[in-house]
């Protein structure tokens, strides 16, 4: 088996990291905050120091941080990557970033004869944790089908989208859904709320009908729950919809559905600790405007 190696150890990276363990692979693990190493060096991984000695003890490098900004430091930063890497490794990021930068940086790797894909995720804490992830791959083909068994310890479902880039322009598109569908939920449990229904019994039809959706489902019944604890912060909703947008624009493309979503994460997220809620916290946003709560039904 190749030796794999991993940078970021939050609350996905953890558990992504004990799956590549169960499977019986060799894993470096590196994290800028050290007690995640800790923990995981006493499952099985093994602790580094740096980026750079992650990538030098390993063939593979799977990367799972939060924005742009800090997957460019963990590659070519100072102990980066860049710095270990050896010639013919690959290096796979699966967090979940700009479309544009993630082609700018898979071109300055191919200089040092390393390869890259860019592999986002769709699933949260939980898909982490039980190994359902969706997959969403660019890169080159013949790299996507020898990464695939690995992706396959950590994921569900494994799509390979296309060329460097593809992969995060389908999670770009992927929370362009998933914020505006947040949008119209809220929306409708917030109308039959106001109008006298319950909202769990309209929620219950829905779910019946040809608006069912993994989001009413799960996003409804907090909504309705109030329990807005986070499996999927609204600050990261937010760094994903700010990198759909900003795409859109360098494409002189208009995207008025997300840039409404946006501003409704941009308020929830204004107050006081609203941008470490659960994106299903959007609703809040429409109960302030209306001066009325879902879970008063």
């Amino acid at each position: 088996m190749a030796t794999l190696g991993f940078v970021g150890l939050g609350i996905m990276g953890k558990p992504m990291v004990g799956h590549l363990l169960a499977g019986g692979h060799t894993v470096n693990v590196y994290n800028l905050i050290p007690e995640p190493v800790k923990e995981m060096a006493a499952k099985g991984a093994i602790a580094c120091g740096s980026c750079k000695e992650v990538a030098a003890k390993s063939d593979i490098v799977i990367i799972m941080v939060p924005d742009t900004p800090d997957v460019e430091a963990v590659i070519f930063g100072k102990d980066g990557l860049s710095e270990g890497l050896k010639k013919g490794a690959i290096v796979v990021d699966m967090s979940s970033i700009s479309p544009i930068a993630t082609k700018e940086f898979a071109q300055k790797l191919a200089k040092q004869d390393v390869k890259m894909l860019d592999a986002p995720v769709s699933g949260g804490q939980v898909g982490a944790e039980q190994a359902t992830l969706s997959i969403m791959v660019g890169g080159d083909q013949d790299v996507f089908d020898k990464i695939k068994p690995i992706f396959d310890l950590m994921g569900k479902k494994v799509v390979y989208i296309g060329g460097n880039g593809d992969g995060q322009t389908c999670k770009v598109a992927n929370q362009i859904v998933v914020g505006g569908t947040l949008q119209t939920i809220s929306e409708a449990l917030l109308f039959a709320a106001k109008a006298g229904a319950d909202p769990a019994k309209v929620r219950e039809a829905l779910l019946g009908g040809f608006a069912q959706s993994k989001i009413l489902e799960v996003h409804g019944e907090r909504m309705i729950k109030r329990t807005f604890k986070p499996g999927f912060r609204i600050r990261l909703q937010q760094k994903d919809l700010n990198n759909a947008l900003q795409s859109a624009r360098s494409m002189g493309l208009s995207l008025p559905a997300t840039a409404l979503a946006q501003e409704l994460f941009n308020s929830v997220a204004a107050n006081e600790g609203g941008s470490e809620l659960d994106h299903s916290a959007l609703v809040l946003a429409l109960e302030k405007m209306a001066n009325f709560q879902v879970a008063k039904g």
